[in-house]
């Protein structure tokens, strides 16, 4: 058991990580990025929901539901919004990574917001972290900081914190799935609105570009999602968070094998420290859980 839930773990980590592959050959085509996250998310929930149909779940929810499950959908459209812009400034591995620091901002926030209380060891992981982003920044003989690009991939990684936040804060007692679901389903609204908005066309232009959205939300959100969900209730969140230090890495990989991407020695210590940092943050709050 403990096995299949590292396993999926993995698989989740893994699945998340190959965004790059298809968002980056979408802008370099400059195809609508709010049509393509459009569908992304709409066949997300769609296959989330029918799965949900044939477990018989019910999928009635009331109004505080509705009003907690739309922020959080805001929350995750603004995160891959955001992810996605940041595309443009920084290469797909170092965007990735940085974004990887949301449990970082977790802690801080439930440090300045919630008065919840740093461990030496979450301060340790906050420098760590850190110190890999500013690594990661370096080029050449100084500190090259394209602070468009780290602005608007911190803004990513602080909506993803916000996501997680809100999802323990509100207590909203409904299952992983339906929550997913939800969230899938208000962030395809989100990017629905967004391309009404800009008067774009919701026409598929062929068949190929269909199975590219289908693959695209099979694979990196719907795989995602039920084995993190699956691995959770296998290992516990703790063991789950840590198998996660594997996205960024995965990213970084396919930036470099498929895209080119130069591996530089700080990409590796920039890198290197940031899930060192990470792994430290979440093992100081299963510390925490563990004395409270």
């Amino acid at each position: 058991m403990k096995f299949k839930g590292y396993a999926l773990g993995i698989i989740s980590s893994v699945s998340y990580g190959l965004i790059p592959i298809f968002i980056l050959p979408v802008k370099q085509a400059h195809f609508s990025l709010d049509i393509t996250l459009f569908y992304r998310f709409l066949f997300s929930a769609l296959m989330i929901g029918g799965y949900l149909l044939y477990s018989k779940e019910n999928l009635a929810i009331n109004k505080k539901e509705g009003l907690i499950l739309a922020t959080l959908g805001m929350c995750y459209a603004l995160s891959s919004e955001f992810l996605f812009l940041g595309y443009d400034y920084l290469t797909a591995g170092i965007a990735s990574t940085v974004l990887f620091i949301y449990p970082v901002i977790v802690a801080l926030i439930m440090f300045f917001f919630y008065r919840e209380k740093l461990t030496k060891l979450s301060v340790v992981s906050l420098l760590l972290a850190f110190a890999g982003v500013i690594v990661l920044c370096l080029k050449g003989k100084g500190l090259e900081i394209n602070y468009t690009g780290l602005g608007i991939v911190m803004l990513s990684s602080l909506f993803y914190a916000l996501y997680i936040i809100i999802v323990n804060q509100s207590k909203i007692k409904v299952s992983g799935f339906k929550l997913s679901f939800y969230s899938m389903l208000f962030t395809s609204v989100f990017f629905m609105i967004k391309a009404f908005i800009g008067k774009e066309s919701f026409e598929i232009p062929s068949i190929t570009v269909f199975f590219n959205f289908a693959i695209f939300a099979f694979l990196t959100t719907v795989i995602s999602t039920l084995c993190l969900v699956y691995a959770i209730k296998n290992i516990g969140s703790t063991p789950a968070a840590i198998l996660g230090a594997l996205e960024p890495v995965v990213a970084v990989m396919v930036s470099v094998l498929i895209f080119h991407e130069k591996f530089t020695f700080n990409l590796l210590i920039g890198i290197s420290l940031i899930l060192f940092g990470v792994i430290l943050n979440v093992l100081a709050g299963s510390k925490k859980m563990a004395h409270s």
